[in-house]
């Protein structure tokens, strides 16, 4: 079967890696369903390409590859993360593009030296707090998902120069911003944040005055 010769050939590649001490691993292209543990071996991995098979999952034995600084999932069928990846707290670069992702875990945020996240034709319809508290972010690709907004906290990524949002179904304000630009969206995103807090503060003052004014009542009757 095609799917075994891929899987016998990613063995043949890993083991490979391992003997030569490679830093550098090219899985693609290989119709894999599922990644071999032995990949858990190759602890000196800076990058691994894993792109264009078929992965519903990955093995919780990716942690054990804490040196990497690019991988590369995208094209498969991913329909979640696994908790382990938040081992590889060295990553620069993270492409999860074309899968069938639903969300993010919230311990994403432990990627703290992530400046290149891509999650580009995802099914994705809420957007992560956690990816706010990625502070090195430059670059976030969250085309075509199925976002109508994004966290007003984005705004608060001060080295992001690159923010994808097309092809998802945004709010009417909030596309007219980014038809402006990132620098435009922010500014929305700030906007939204204040009205937010002065929207919250009118309610803390309304529930004050009922409260008081029902005080006033009983004291009356």
């Amino acid at each position: 079967m095609v799917q075994d010769a891929g899987y016998q050939e990613a063995e043949r590649l890993i083991e490979e890696a391992r003997c030569k001490g490679a830093t550098t691993l090219d899985l693609r292209g290989l119709q894999l369903t599922e990644v071999p543990e032995a990949i858990s071996s190759l602890e000196q991995l800076i990058s691994l390409y894993l792109d264009n098979n078929k992965l519903t999952s990955l093995p919780e034995s990716i942690a054990s590859l804490k040196r990497l600084t690019w991988l590369d999932l995208s094209r498969n069928q991913l329909t979640h993360l696994p908790e382990s990846i938040t081992s590889l707290n060295q990553l620069t670069t993270l492409f999860i593009s074309s899968n069938k992702l639903l969300s993010l875990p919230e311990s994403i945020a432990s990627l703290q030296q992530l400046t290149a996240l891509s999650l580009f034709s995802n099914q994705l319809s809420s957007m992560s707090e956690a990816v706010p508290s990625l502070k090195k972010l430059t670059t976030l690709d969250l085309s075509y998902n199925q976002l109508t907004t994004i966290p007003e906290s984005i705004a608060s990524l001060q080295q992001l120069t690159a923010l994808y949002l097309n092809g998802n179904p945004l709010e009417p304000e909030l596309a007219a911003a980014y038809e402006q630009g990132t620098e435009a969206v922010f500014q929305f995103l700030r906007d939204k944040a204040k009205a937010s807090i002065v929207l919250n503060e009118a309610k803390l003052i309304l529930g004050r005055v009922l409260k008081l004014r029902a005080k006033m009542e009983l004291v009356t009757t």
